[in-house]
């Protein structure tokens, strides 16, 4: 079965830190691009990251860049993201996704994303 599945959401306050994981089974992650988006109610799921099939090229949205870090293990097959100076604005559930595509261009489009995890909350409020 192809799934993918988050964890570590949280409430955390506004300066602090939080690390997400996403598992991958029934597919193996070296072969696969991926990428992380957040969505809040009544908005459209955005694109917060992506990683390259091989790790070695990344792309973020512009609000996350340098306080935001994508990182892919393998070995485990889990892509992670690793939150750092985190705002009340980026409050959201967040997702992992697999993308059918390796290309960059074009990595915030959420139709190129084939399997979903089921997404992990994430609270960033005093």
């Amino acid at each position: 079965q192809l799934q993918l599945v988050e964890s570590g959401g949280d409430l955390v306050q506004p300066g602090g830190s939080l690390r997400l994981s996403c598992a991958a089974s029934g597919f193996n992650l070296h072969s696969y691009s991926m990428g992380w988006f957040r969505q809040v109610p009544e908005k459209e799921r955005e694109g917060v990251s992506w990683i390259s099939t091989g790790g070695g090229v990344i792309q973020y949205r512009d609000s996350v860049k340098g306080r935001f870090t994508i990182s892919k293990d393998n070995v485990k097959n889990t892509v992670y993201l690793q939150m750092n100076s985190l705002k009340p604005e980026d409050t959201a559930i967040y997702y992992c996704a697999r993308s059918t595509t390796n290309r960059w261009l074009g990595w915030s489009t959420a139709g190129r994303y084939d399997i979903w995890g089921q997404g992990t909350q994430v609270t960033v409020s005093s």
